[in-house]
């Protein structure tokens, strides 16, 4: 099979060890340039995110080449309890082309139908092209697959609903803060309690604007290093109510067995009236924030059980468009498997044609020997019927032959053609344009 993806996952592999396999921005090209020295491969291509590292491949030997891409994984990942192949998965073929599409569909991602994913195969695929020379990554045929890919994407966003609406805890959570307060860009925020899901979080609101964060934690390490990590501050456990009043969104998400902001405290400590919206994210098991705040004037209070309640609802909503999306995808797949067919019909009309043109010059030159009395514009008007001719002689059975190579019948048709036009001899060869 002329295409294969080797690669690591979300799907095969915990946090803890993708993060072995993955290729930081600077090593990228290298990488892919590594992987061009193996035999048998044509175009390489590298995706490198939180959630997989995978290499993208267009082969000529894939015996050779696919265990070589392997060892590279496995070198990057140095360090891992062998054998780390155990985490790899191999994808040939259409299979490979159709993962290709999922993947930036966000059918194959953590959170259904994410966006994000779109722009990191667009940036993978720049990287890959901006190898040239003898390291060139990316030549027509990758060129055509990130393209048709990239479309997919784009219409599987456009023509269906499965990116709409909130699909994570932390996304949904952004999602109700645009609703109160429409641009996030120069909200203050804050995270009691340092934990993951906080941290996630904490990551969606900074990436929608919030400018000004503050950490705190019972662990005053946590907090400084959650805090650097977003260019903000980090205060101590006991201090967090003296910021609390600046503050415009406040995430939960602390292990107390008990509230942390309660009522009464509320009451003594922020001003009588809140006059600005006062957005409280409680990701916490049990809850950070006694209920009864949200009944508040201008206090808006939503529960990890409130956020999956959003969550599920657009969840089942994406679900249902999965059907649209999939086939959007199989007839694209079909599309390219198609074009990518037709190629191998290239090279004997290439021939052909040239074989033609050949014996056109010859029989023009002997005829046109024959016939010194034309002037030169009749000469030119000699010249051009016998291209035409040529041509349009050319044009239907050259149609028919790519037509044929597309539906899988091309082994048949050539050999048909090389023994009609006698070519027999170039039967030896025969493979893809470049």
């Amino acid at each position: 099979m002329p295409f294969a993806v080797v690669g690591v996952s979300h799907r095969t592999a915990p946090i803890e060890v993708r993060e072995r396999f993955a290729f930081a921005a600077n090593e990228m090209p290298e990488a892919l340039a590594h992987v061009l020295e193996s035999k048998g491969v044509a175009e390489a291509a590298l995706i490198s995110t939180c959630n997989r590292t995978e290499f993208y491949l267009h082969l000529s030997d894939a015996e050779t080449a696919i265990p070589s891409v392997i060892q590279t994984l496995a070198d990057q990942a140095d360090g891992l309890p062998k054998p780390v192949d155990r985490y790899v998965y191999v994808k040939r073929g259409q299979d490979a082309v159709e993962h290709l599409y999922r993947v930036v569909s966000g059918l194959d991602s953590m959170v259904l139908g994410e966006v994000q994913i779109q722009g990191q195969v667009r940036e993978a695929y720049e990287t890959a092209r901006s190898l040239t020379g003898q390291r060139q990554a990316v030549r027509a045929v990758f060129n055509r697959l990130f393209q048709s890919a990239l479309s997919v994407g784009g219409r599987v966003r456009n023509e269906t609903r499965l990116s709409e609406g909130a699909a994570s805890i932390p996304s949904a959570a952004v999602e109700l803060a645009r609703k109160i307060f429409g641009s996030l860009r120069g909200r203050r925020g804050m995270v009691l309690g340092a934990g993951d899901m906080g941290e996630l979080t904490l990551q969606c609101l900074v990436d929608e604007g919030v400018t000004s964060v503050m950490v705190t934690s019972r662990s005053m390490a946590r907090a400084q290093k959650v805090a650097e990590r977003f260019g903000g501050t980090s205060v101590a456990f006991a201090d967090f109510w003296e910021y609390l009043p600046q503050m415009d969104i406040v995430v939960t998400s602390t292990a107390a067995p008990h509230a942390m902001i309660t009522l009464e405290e509320f009451h003594k400590r922020m001003p009588k009236k809140v006059k600005s919206p006062l957005f409280f994210i409680d990701i916490a098991i049990p809850r950070d924030v006694e209920p009864e705040i949200g009944e508040l004037p201008n206090v808006f209070l939503y529960s990890i059980d409130d956020l999956q309640q959003i969550v599920s609802t657009n969840v089942e909503r994406r679900n249902a468009e999965l059907p649209k999306a999939e086939k959007i995808i199989g007839d694209e797949v079909d599309n390219f498997w198609r074009w990518y067919s037709g190629l191998r019909a290239v090279p004997f009309i290439k021939r052909l044609r040239e074989r033609a043109e050949g014996m056109r010059q010859i029989e023009l030159e002997r005829a046109l020997s024959q016939l010194d009395h034309l002037e030169d514009s009749d000469r030119q008007r000699v010249e051009r019927l016998t291209r035409d001719l040529m041509q349009k002689m050319l044009h239907q059975p050259t149609a028919r032959m790519r037509a044929a190579a597309e539906d899988g019948r091309e082994h048949d048709i050539l050999e048909a053609a090389q023994y009609l036009f006698g070519m027999e001899e170039d039967k030896e060869g025969e493979g893809e344009e470049d």
